[in-house]
């Protein structure tokens, strides 16, 4: 079983309707529009609504940003690469996927799905193994955005590459170190977006799987930006050229 918390995740997971609710979990004394409308949508659904004290949600949702509500659901259903492809071939404008490579903190992930949801990606792949997946903490800080967007699991990043080089998508890679500028390409095709992990970036086997590589010009002291940062500027320009923004 999955457990969704937060009033925005689980408002978007009634919304989108996409996971089977077993039942909702709220605080004693937990009011607001929000709430209304929660406890409105579970009624015409036919899910039970549990009350209980603070003290116990912490338990259940293992944190204290749950704001005072759960959902208990089944698992989260990943989508299947050929679902994300189809998807992006049946959109109006080409396709836009974001592959991650081995980005491992949930925070990072969950901002990066909320960013693609916002800026029309049509799917995320992320790896079956040494990364993170889809938890509650993810769906949180995607404030929902995980019931919109398809992600899809994989074993391997660079078969993946070539796949979807096969069936017309160009490959770009973020690297800090690239000679080109993010903003000297031209993304208005069938695209994937590879961001490498937090520390090491984009492996080098998965790197030359790319069909190019771009920087973002920066003009700190610091040389490199968070992954979930990074992923926002990134998804904007390309989103800013297709759509001719």
């Amino acid at each position: 079983m999955q457990i969704i918390y937060g009033v925005n995740p689980v408002k978007e997971t009634l919304l989108v309707n996409k996971i089977d609710v077993e039942k909702i979990i709220l605080a004693k004394g937990r009011k607001g529009r929000d709430i209304k409308e929660i406890l409105e949508i579970a009624a015409h659904r036919n899910i039970t609504i549990e009350y209980s004290d603070r003290e116990s949600i912490n338990k259940i949702a293992d944190s204290r940003t749950h704001q005072g509500i759960i959902c208990v659901c089944k698992d989260y259903m990943y989508a299947s690469l050929d679902e994300i492809v189809a998807h992006c071939h049946k959109s109006l404008n080409d396709g836009l996927i974001i592959i991650l490579d081995g980005i491992t903190d949930p925070h990072n992930l969950g901002s990066i799905i909320r960013t693609g949801h916002c800026f029309g990606v049509n799917g995320i792949v992320i790896p079956e193994n040494r990364a993170a997946q889809v938890t509650p903490t993810v769906v949180k800080v995607s404030a929902g955005a995980t019931q919109h967007v398809l992600i899809a699991r994989v074993v391997n990043i660079s078969r993946t590459l070539e796949y979807l080089k096969d069936r017309g998508f160009w490959i770009y890679g973020a690297d800090v170190s690239a000679d080109q500028d993010i903003h000297s390409l031209d993304y208005k095709r069938h695209t994937g977006l590879v961001l490498g992990s937090e520390e090491k970036g984009i492996r080098p086997l998965v790197m030359k799987k790319c069909d190019s590589l771009f920087s973002i010009r920066m003009f700190g002291n610091i040389d490199s930006l968070n992954v979930s940062v990074t992923a926002g500027i990134i998804i904007y320009e390309m989103s800013r050229q297709r759509k001719n923004l």
